[in-house]
């Protein structure tokens, strides 16, 4: 579902979307100028390339495209993208070019944007990025070395927290001459850090200097991207234009892409008008993530005579990890015991039955529709990473891995109920009057923290099998600037989030189970992670000089996270249900790891002018 999937706003998508890039550089990578960076071999794309393979070069430019966004809360209250503090508007990441850009067919690799090349320093402590000398801001003024500097510092020290701790081990950056710039590491952790920094946005220093960079505020930002803001009314929608003076329209990196003169975010707080409005045609696309909706609600005259258009768009992506993330901050989740009590007294099948149509997978993994997903008992490789901290670890790591048990389906499963009651009695939690209740006689009781009603028919049967379990459940519905707040500052019981990593997952992982995020105000971390094995093992997936390194690494970390039973995991499907009204074209070969929607597709003037006829 959108809700669940959203992190908090447009900024997360973009910071999400700079982590989730951070890629790998092997030794195998020579140390002289490139026009790309890649992980664990060689860029599919040589020097000279034309465009990349998902695009229409020919696309032709022209028209809008309007749409209900899918990463950011039912509202905006700020165009600052890159702070912790407010709620920043969808579509900005477009309006900021980077020194790199991720090829989307590719599973982690980045090629030129502002920098024509990148070299890499031979004990790879350090890259020097030569900018082109076209490149330049909305304003006409050019982009140099000292914009980047500036960007650095401010992301660094005044920026989000993702931002801030993905740079911690990024020393300086310095201008070599106006053109030139180099970053310098520290640490042992380095394959990262020169992708990571490469797709950091570039943002012009005589701005800031006017709009403080910490402060929330509502003008138009400033970049050297494709768009730029056009009009906007705080919480209500959103609309960028296309610049004509773009000056990277005709890279290689660009060509085919964002084709669209006009984008626009609507914004409604209520997903019934929402829909609505969109099946009578008051915007173009929308993303479904509800599942009953995708089953039942297009079920109108325009789809049935093809004026709208479903289509399931395949994902080569990881899935991710969605669920019910529970805050072992708290002194009643502590106990891992009680916390797998949690996960039996889910019945996702009966959920999958009478509420989804059958349209998802249960989820099991971190990992999850991804090589990296830990299957079966450890193997060797797996066992040499475990072994030197067995006396840490549950014995259940060691065995075969820990995955979700499958109900009968009928709501009530009588024997995981049975199951879940034996461990929560173990942990101390016993019935009392058919209450549960601890050793000082305090009730057990559970609050679900959402911020839009979608997911009480989710959470209502859920909260009637811990019910007879004894526990009480309520559901705190709130609007979504406090729900922000206190996601931020880790104020839930449990709490419905999604987030994926990439195909090459690097220090993202610290901000999702990394100790030294637990308690960051602001932190993916919402279950209070804070396991020096795990740091261990993601500092072992950091050095990993081979994808199979890597991938050993990984389902290491996956099993014990697994077995922790830090939350309750949900469902999954490696696809996206789009509706759109039948007025645009796309390429022939969709990229493999995007949607590629407003990056790749063009508004068909011939296929508008039908629909506007009929």
């Amino acid at each position: 579902m959108r809700r669940a999937r959203q992190l908090t706003s447009a900024m997360m998508t973009a910071t999400v979307a700079s982590l989730a890039i951070l890629l790998s550089v092997t030794a195998a990578l020579p140390s002289s100028p490139s026009h790309g960076l890649s992980a664990f071999g060689e860029l599919k794309y040589p020097v000279g390339f034309q465009h990349f393979d998902y695009v229409n070069p020919d696309a032709p430019k022209g028209g809008r495209m309007s749409m209900i966004g899918t990463a950011g809360l039912p509202t905006f209250d700020s165009l600052n993208d890159f702070i912790l503090k407010g709620d920043h508007a969808q579509g900005l990441e477009y309006i900021y070019d980077s020194l790199m850009v991720r090829a989307d067919d590719e599973p982690d690799a980045v090629y030129g944007l502002i920098a024509e090349t990148a070299e890499l320093a031979d004990d790879r402590k350090s890259v020097v990025f030569k900018l082109r000398a076209e490149a330049k801001f909305a304003d006409g003024t050019p982009v140099t070395a000292g914009d980047v500097v500036f960007s650095f510092e401010a992301l660094k020290h005044k920026g989000h927290p993702l931002f801030r701790f993905g740079l911690r081990d990024v020393t300086k950056a310095e201008a070599l001459d106006t053109l030139s710039v180099r970053y310098q590491f520290e640490g042992d952790r380095l394959r990262d850090l020169p992708l990571f920094v490469a797709t950091l946005p570039v943002l012009p220093k005589a701005f800031y200097d006017k709009h403080p960079f910490e402060e929330t505020w509502l003008v138009k930002p400033l970049g050297s991207g494709p768009y730029e803001v056009a009009d906007y009314k705080a919480g209500t929608f959103i609309t960028y234009k296309r610049r004509d003076g773009y000056w990277g329209k005709d890279l290689p990196v660009n060509r085919g892409r964002f084709n669209f003169d006009q984008l626009r975010y609507e914004y409604y707080r209520d997903r019934t008008a929402e829909l609505q409005n969109f099946l009578n045609g008051n915007f173009d696309l929308r993303e479904e993530f509800t599942s009953v909706d995708w089953a039942t609600a297009y079920n109108v005259p325009a789809v049935k005579d093809g004026r709208i258009l479903r289509l399931t768009l395949p994902d080569k992506s990881p899935s991710g990890a969605q669920g019910f993330m529970i805050n072992t901050r708290l002194e009643k989740f502590k106990d891992k015991r009680v916390r797998k009590a949690l996960d039996y007294a889910f019945d996702f099948e009966w959920s999958n039955k009478n509420l989804f149509y059958e349209l998802y997978k249960r989820t099991a993994s971190y990992f999850e529709n991804s090589d990296m997903k830990a299957a079966g008992k450890p193997s060797p490789e797996e066992l040499a990473l475990l072994e030197p901290f067995r006396d840490s670890l549950d014995a259940a790591v060691f065995e075969e891995v820990y995955t979700p048990p499958v109900t009968s389906g009928q709501g009530q499963d009588r024997n995981l109920l049975r199951e879940a009651d034996r461990l929560l009695s173990e942990s101390g939690w016993t019935l009392k009057d058919g209450k549960r209740v601890d050793a000082s006689g305090k009730r057990f009781e559970i609050e679900f923290l959402i911020f839009s009603p979608t997911f009480e028919r989710i959470i209502n049967p859920y909260i009637d099998n811990l019910r007879r379990l004894g526990i009480d459940g309520k559901i705190r519905l709130v609007d979504s600037a406090q729900y922000e707040r206190r996601r931020k500052t880790f104020d839930f019981d449990l709490t419905t989030t999604r987030y994926v990593l990439r195909l090459t997952p690097g220090v993202e992982m610290k901000n999702y189970w990394g100790s030294s995020t637990r308690d960051v105000e602001g932190s993916l971390n919402l279950p209070g992670i804070a396991d020096p094995v795990i740091d261990a093992l993601i500092d072992k997936a950091l050095a990993a000089n081979t994808r199979d390194e890597l991938r050993t690494a990984t389902r290491a970390i996956d099993r014990i996270l697994r077995s922790s039973h830090y939350w309750v995991p949900h469902w999954y499907k490696a696809s996206h249900n789009v509706a759109t009204w039948d007025k645009f074209s796309w390429p022939a070969i969709k990229p493999d790891y995007d949607r590629g929607i407003i990056e790749t597709w063009w508004y068909d003037k011939e296929k508008a002018a039908k629909l506007s006829a009929r």
